[in-house]
């Protein structure tokens, strides 16, 4: 069976089993579109009113019939088949339109395939303007297939910002910009993807761009959506700076927010990034709900984020002096402490050692070994905490087990890809091997029994990280704790419901 081919998106050509197939007129070349197009027979006097509109009926079917001539000598062979009332494309012929191809992998999801695949838009250089008919049909359909290409260039920059792939995300939002320059929604896209590829330079320009088009061409400001993009890098310009502070020679980067009569310094878990972490709409809310108690101080531990990598594993030790540290930095004698996660340890070690640093000591989804033994059955065993390491580690560069720390997140495309970036930006896979290794042998339980400040346990029921019962051992060791349960399967402190865990935190930071 022979094949005919048709490739209309862009410049039309036609191909007869593998031989390209030149059309002089371009009203041949309307009409062969046109039923390729149809798919069905299509009606003499439709055919001829469509292309010579202006020309009475018998001067129309004498063009239909000098005109099907033509698109026979030019292919060789009948490719049309004309009945005294109809014509339609050979049934003996395999026919394949791009167009038909396009939109098949728009519907069956082949979004990259489909992205290849349109070329230029529909009929592009082919006009016919003495027929208006078939003029507004082109016009119609170019419209639905830009539309679809809209949408699948949407749907993949979505999809390759969840796959963690930004600078690929970046080339498809390019493209959907540049279909639609005045497409607010599409310069959302493109901005986005610069700063989830770490390109908040070109984030700006491109809000800039979009701010200008909007204005000049549409006369309208740009939404609020899209100002919310960028907020973060106005108040990281302003108020919001990454600072240093150092020790031994070992450098910390840290931040604060805000002001008030209390520091509330908040440590992290594992891994951390003090710029990145407010690229993530929930962690910016619970970042700014926290420097509403009074001026927060966040920062990296050694070995992650900003601050230096050292040789020697981040001991309980290492991340108090690290708190210490900062503390002196910023000129704060007394703090409300947040030792979140595996961030907890070190916030115990500082609250043993330097009680009179502290206004008061709060502990979320923490623990106090990193790994089980007889009397702590609460974690994982030594043997099971390395298996969830190197699988950990394995699947670096990616959202690494973001299934455990924030299953209510697991599906969620913007939140996948902020993790992986920020797992990126704030270690490599061999470093954060070591800075995990020390967190399996850290154990704090002889320390417990000597916290005398104020001391506030939080944790969740359903937490997979950390069990529930590693919080309730807390609070059970540390004299005078107070144990709350909150509800949630999340592990991070601004995935689920973060506001019950910020109005514990500002009820006890009212009594300290």
């Amino acid at each position: 069976m022979e094949r005919l081919e048709f490739r209309l998106l862009g410049f039309p050509e036609f191909r007869l089993s593998g031989r390209p197939v030149k059309l002089e007129l371009r009203k041949a070349a309307a009409l062969l579109i046109y039923l390729a197009e149809a798919s069905r027979p299509v009606a003499r006097e439709v055919a001829a009113t469509l292309l010579w509109p202006e020309a009475d009926e018998e001067t129309a079917r004498a063009r239909l019939r000098r005109t099907l001539y033509k698109i026979r000598v030019a292919f060789g062979e009948e490719v049309i088949a004309a009945s005294g009332t109809s014509l339609c494309l050979q049934p003996a012929l395999s026919v394949e339109a791009d167009t038909k191809v396009f939109e098949h992998a728009c519907n069956f999801g082949r979004l990259d395939e489909a992205g290849d695949i349109y070329g230029g838009d529909f009929l592009a250089g082919l006009s016919l303007p003495d027929c208006p008919e078939f003029e507004e049909w082109a016009f119609f359909r170019r419209e639905g297939l830009r539309s679809l290409l809209v949408q699948a260039l949407e749907r993949l920059t979505e999809a390759k910002i969840a796959d963690c792939e930004p600078r690929a995300a970046i080339v498809h939002a390019r493209r959907l910009v540049g279909l639609d320059p005045l497409s607010e929604n599409a310069h959302r896209h493109l901005i986005r993807a610069y700063l989830l590829a770490g390109d908040r330079a070109a984030a700006e320009r491109q809000y800039e761009t979009c701010c200008k088009l909007l204005a000049e061409e549409l006369g309208v400001p740009v939404n609020r959506e899209t100002t919310e993009l960028l907020e973060v890098t106005e108040k990281l310009a302003t108020s919001v700076q990454t600072r240093y502070a150092a020790r031994n020679g070992i450098h910390l980067a840290y931040q604060t927010v805000g002001e008030g009569a209390l520091d509330v310094v908040f440590v992290p878990g594992f891994v951390s990034h003090v710029e990145r972490a407010w690229d993530d709409p929930r962690g910016r809310a619970f970042l700014m709900k926290l420097a509403g108690l009074g001026r927060l101080v966040f920062f990296d531990r050694r070995g992650v984020g900003l601050s230096d990598r050292i040789g020697a594993p981040p001991t309980v030790e290492a991340t108090a002096e690290d708190i210490l540290t900062v503390l002196d930095a910023i000129g704060s004698r007394r703090a409300l402490l947040i030792g979140a996660s595996e961030g907890g340890p070190g916030c115990i070690r500082f609250a043993a050692g330097w009680p009179k640093r502290l206004a008061g000591l709060v502990l979320y989804g923490s623990l106090a070994r990193g790994s089980r033994s007889e009397d702590y059955p609460f974690v994982l065993t030594p043997a099971q905490y390395d298996a969830w390491l190197a699988r950990l580690v394995a699947q670096w560069g990616g959202p690494s087990e973001i299934e455990t720390f924030a299953p209510g997140l697991a599906d969620d495309r913007q939140a996948r890809s902020w993790w992986a970036g920020l797992l990126r930006a704030a270690s490599s896979p061999g470093a954060i091997r070591a800075v995990l290794a020390a967190l399996r042998d850290t154990d704090v339980r002889s320390l417990l029994s000597s916290i005398r400040v104020p001391t506030l346990v939080l944790h969740r029921r359903g937490d997979r990280a950390v069990r529930f019962d590693a919080g309730r051992h807390l609070a059970e060791e540390i004299p005078s704790a107070r144990f709350v349960e909150l509800d949630g399967i999340d592990h991070w402190a601004w995935a689920g419901d973060q506001d019950a865990v910020i109005d514990r935190i500002r009820t006890f930071a009212a009594q300290l």
